[in-house]
């Protein structure tokens, strides 16, 4: 389960086994999609896999987790998406009622992201191989011209920006699947973001690095991004914003937020000349109303993510081994 949690062990296994059996160029990058020529046009390419439990949760459910999921994979490039793909794989005995409540969600957050299913698969598997639906999805986007967003382009100096409040995805799934209670209702922030990137490149299109924090939470995309560019990340604690219920949550199951996995925030690493814009940007759209700049890219320590402390010490975050919080996407 660890290989498939986001972090320093599917880091391994897409390292040791995929990217050597694979090859190329264009896979070695590593980026949340894959951007390709195509005639005068670059396009980004992206896949995803979606096996969450419960189907259904507060603020969303599998249909609109494999929507937003791959549309905020392609928007990270800084494209505009535009199609689809869907794969059902669904287990003998699901209600088709079920089915068609998924099928329904799906499409209800394609429109609400403005892209199209365009094709498709449908594959049945015996009762008790599957977990009544499982959904892959993959798409297409066009990068404007004079975009080029990718881990690798950060640079010291760079300031660090996250769109909303941490945590809640993650939360709101295992609130539902265990039964807990943390004193007020944890609902999803699934949402796709494309909308959001278009209104921050409005402003400032040499944004350097966008990635959204799934699965290992902003801890692991961090982690990623600081590797990927060979710098290090300072993040001052006290700015991340995190809510009280998922701050709870945490100090209950002894979790820690920045690990906890999110379905509608990006992190954003942006010239210092282009902050204020950006975030004066982030904050007009509804889905970055409560962005904040929490840190900066810096030459030392590279690789490496550290925070201080609101108490004036500093620790080091590190990728996460595997997922403290299995089967969330």
């Amino acid at each position: 389960m660890g290989h498939g949690g986001g972090g320093a062990m599917s880091a391994e296994l897409v390292e040791n086994v995929f990217a050597p059996a694979f090859g190329g160029l264009v896979l070695a990058a590593l980026g949340d999609s894959a951007t390709l020529p195509v005639g005068g046009e670059r396009i980004a390419f992206s896949t995803d896999s979606f096996v969450v439990r419960p189907l259904f949760f507060p603020g969303g459910s599998i249909g609109d987790l494999a929507v937003n999921g791959t549309v905020n994979d392609l928007a990270m490039s800084g494209a505009r998406p535009l199609w689809l793909s869907c794969g059902f794989i669904l287990e003998e005995g699901v209600e088709m009622s079920v089915v068609g409540r998924v099928a329904q969600a799906l499409g209800a957050a394609a429109r609400t992201a403005g892209v199209e299913v365009v094709t498709g698969d449908t594959k049945v598997v015996e009762a008790g191989r599957g977990d009544g639906i499982y959904l892959n999805t993959a798409g297409i986007g066009i990068v404007p011209d004079g975009v080029d967003i990718r881990p690798q382009r950060a640079r010291p100096g760079d300031v660090v920006i996250v769109s909303g409040e941490i945590g809640l995805h993650g939360v709101a799934i295992m609130s539902v699947r265990e039964g807990l209670e943390f004193g007020a209702a944890v609902e999803s922030d699934c949402a796709a973001l494309n909308g959001l990137v278009e209104a921050m490149l409005a402003v400032a299109p040499d944004l350097h690095v966008l990635r959204d924090p799934t699965r290992g939470g902003l801890a692991a995309a961090l982690n990623e991004i600081a590797a990927a560019a060979g710098v290090g990340v300072v993040v001052q604690e006290r700015r991340v914003p995190v809510p009280d219920q998922v701050a709870n949550a945490c100090a209950i199951l002894g979790l820690d937020p920045m690990y906890v996995a999110n379905e509608g925030k990006l992190v954003a690493f942006v010239p210092r000349e282009r902050a204020d814009a950006v975030l004066a940007a982030m904050r007009a759209h509804p889905l970055g109303a409560a962005a904040a700049v929490i840190g900066e890219c810096v030459g030392e320590h590279p690789g490496m993510v550290v925070a201080r402390t609101p108490l004036g010490g500093t620790r080091v975050i590190d990728l996460p081994l595997g997922e403290q919080l299995p089967r969330i996407c």
